[in-house]
């Protein structure tokens, strides 16, 4: 700084030199004398005390970095020590976690098993059923309907394929829950892996000190490594892991309970419907032979309303045939006055009086006509239906033969089926499609 004002003044007075030759009468007064040299101590003074205050501040500086270092240090191996504790915590979690998963595995290995023999007890009801409904596609016509009888067959049916597809569902699901759980029992593993090497790391870490011949000078420490996480998200994943975990241990939880629910309702529900089909199939016979005699009795009552149908057709077309004198008359009469002459040809209340009647007529014959085309219609639909009554009386006698036969093979199937399933005769088996492949033993 000395050196820089001193070529600064050495600058001035060349300058100074130079301008007193180009004008030789300049010179500086004596208090710009007295300045400059007041300029000079004021400087040196300042340079002396900031020079002090540097040498002040370099002291306390050394104290200051001398405490934050040892502050540091210790701080750091305070962290060491606290992060080799969460990593315990986390590795005794881990691995209660994994014998958790690996209890749910084998209790939910024996559910699917037990679900398999479950599914193998199914096809002999189904297939007497399928018999059952095979022989009454022997009706005929309109009686090849769904009645209650089919209905329920129908549903004994649908609640055995039902049942199977739940099975199978089941054991499906089992298998992938079994999968998951494998696939949660790695994850778990690999987190455990991972946290047993760190804390080894962060424990030759805690050993090491100042003087420890291992510590040395390494390129580039502070770079943040590709991958790294915070400690929100290293903790965060733990728990995603024991999370998972848990939710499929409690699917599996669920799906055992849901298997073991249908294993069990299935038997009673097949015993419920088998009492249900029989006694379905014992009233259809009594509602066949009263829709027997319902179909008599309509018969004769659509009968008696066609003659009476037939007799208002005839009174409606003779009235619309009277009807027609009165329209003539008031057509003639109000054609012949629209002959009177001059001012005679008044629009008078006979007039009007004749327009009403006119058009009361004309409206009272389409209004006939109208009810006259509704009650042929009627006639023609009675007519048809009681032809429709007379085929359904001749297939309802023939059905009432069928369903007799139904329920003695329903009752000789069923009794079948008992013998087949106390023997264990019949092995039903379901292929990759999903079809029943069924095989009578």
């Amino acid at each position: 700084m000395y050196s820089r004002e001193r070529g600064q003044r050495m600058h001035s007075e060349h300058e100074s030199v130079e301008h007193c030759r180009a004008k030789p009468g300049l010179r500086y007064s004596v208090s710009d004398w007295d300045t400059s040299n007041k300029q000079i101590s004021d400087t040196a003074e300042h340079r002396r005390h900031m020079s002090h205050m540097t040498r002040q501040e370099g002291r306390a500086l050394r104290n200051e970095t001398t405490s934050k270092t040892n502050w540091d240090k210790s701080d750091s191996s305070r962290r060491l020590s606290d992060r080799i504790w969460d990593i315990s915590r986390w590795r005794e979690t881990l691995e209660s976690c994994i014998q958790e998963v690996e209890k749910e595995m084998d209790a939910l290995t024996l559910g699917k098993e037990e679900t398999e023999r479950a599914l193998t007890a199914t096809a002999v009801p189904l297939e007497v059923t399928v018999e059952c409904l095979t022989l009454r596609e022997g009706r005929r016509g309109n009686e090849l309907v769904s009645d209650p009888v089919e209905a329920q067959l129908k549903k004994e049916v649908e609640m055995i394929d039902g049942a199977q597809r739940v099975l199978q569902q089941r054991i499906d699901k089992a298998f992938e829950q079994l999968c998951l759980l494998q696939v949660s029992r790695q994850q778990l593993t690999h987190d455990l892996q991972n946290k047993i090497e760190a804390q080894d790391i962060d424990l030759s870490c805690l050993s090491i000190t100042v003087t420890s011949p291992k510590t040395s000078l390494k390129p580039n420490p502070l770079r943040i490594p590709i991958g790294s996480t915070t400690p929100q998200q290293w903790e965060q994943f733990s728990q995603y892991n024991v999370a998972r975990a848990q939710e499929e241990m409690q699917a599996s939880l669920q799906l055992r309970e849901d298997m073991s629910v249908t294993r069990a309702q299935l038997q009673n529900e097949l015993d419920a419907q088998r009492i249900a089909t029989v006694f379905a199939i014992r009233k259809r016979t009594h509602h066949l032979e009263q829709a027997h005699d319902e179909t008599q009795w309509q018969m004769k009552s659509s009968q008696d309303e066609i003659s009476d149908m037939e007799r208002d057709i005839r009174s409606l077309e003779d009235d619309l045939q009277a009807k027609m004198a009165p329209l003539k008359l008031v057509h003639t009469r109000l054609e012949n006055r629209t002959k009177r002459p001059g001012v005679d040809l008044c629009r008078d209340e006979v007039q009007y009086g004749l327009v009403d009647e006119a058009n009361q007529l004309e409206a009272t014959i389409l209004a006939l006509k109208q009810k006259l085309a509704q009650a042929q219609y009627a006639l023609q639909a009675l007519q048809l239906h009681q032809a429709h009554m007379g085929e359904d009386l001749s297939r309802k006698k023939d059905a009432l033969s069928l369903e007799q036969r139904s329920l003695e093979t329903r009752s000789r199937l069923a009794s079948a089926a008992f013998t087949d399933v106390s023997s264990g005769a019949v092995v039903p088996l379901t292929i990759s499609s999903g079809r029943h492949n069924l095989e009578l033993a």
